[in-house]
């Protein structure tokens, strides 16, 4: 189970996909729903369309182009944000994770959403979930000009938020960006070990060192 010194900690960063929001319906629209509607207009197997697609998809990962609604509805001819609109019912909160963000709020600690995710992505899934209202900032790797797995984005998040490494807590669900915090300085880091709920939870062996979390109820202990 994961430690969670509250009283030690001023400030809590977080993610939003995988870690906050059940990260199913990000995995059902890349791997599904994109490749069904790339198939349909440019007439190929849907086989043929994720394969295209995953090469498309390898080529931009980590950098802001990956999670750029308005680049991937240009690069693959298909109105991205609509298709994400369409989905909307699938975007779930994980379990305990309002009480959570309702504790952190309550004991008067400062609560940063910092995300990969599109402005687009954001808003959607704010109005879905109405979990906007807990955070204090919401800092975005596009309106920074680095994604999260950049040292650039730590340097001027620090600058925009004004948070002491020291007295920091991070939650994410990427190993790669938890690695790029802890190259940061920033103290107290923690893996969401169930990203999507039709996966299967991380074991330790996987978790590089970082504290797993596997439900949010534990932070609250």
């Amino acid at each position: 189970m994961a430690f969670f010194p509250l009283d030690e900690i001023d400030c809590v960063l977080l993610d939003l996909d995988g870690t906050l929001l059940d990260k199913y319906f990000d995995d059902y629209f890349w791997e599904h729903l994109v490749p069904e509607k790339y198939a349909e207009k440019f007439d190929v197997t849907f086989g043929e369309a994720k394969k295209q697609l995953l090469e498309k998809y390898k080529a931009h990962e980590g950098t802001l182009n990956w999670t750029d609604l308005d680049f991937w509805s240009r690069e693959l001819g298909l109105d991205i944000p609509a298709m994400k609109e369409q989905i909307k019912h699938l975007i779930e909160v994980h379990p305990h994770v309002e009480e959570f963000l309702g504790m952190l709020k309550h004991s008067g600690k400062k609560i940063y959403l910092v995300t990969n995710a599109h402005y687009k992505a954001v808003e959607i899934k704010f109005r879905k979930t109405g979990i906007g209202g807990y955070f204090d900032h919401v800092l975005a790797s596009w309106e920074v000009g680095a994604a999260k797995e950049n040292m650039a984005f730590w340097e001027e998040a620090r600058k925009r938020l004004g948070f002491r490494n020291e007295r920091t807590a991070f939650i994410d669900d990427t190993v790669a960006i938890l690695r790029t915090a802890r190259q940061f300085g920033i103290k107290y880091l923690y893996l969401k070990g169930k990203a999507a709920s039709r996966t299967v939870t991380r074991k330790k062996k996987e978790s590089h060192d970082f504290q797993i979390v596997t439900d949010f109820k534990e932070l609250m202990k």
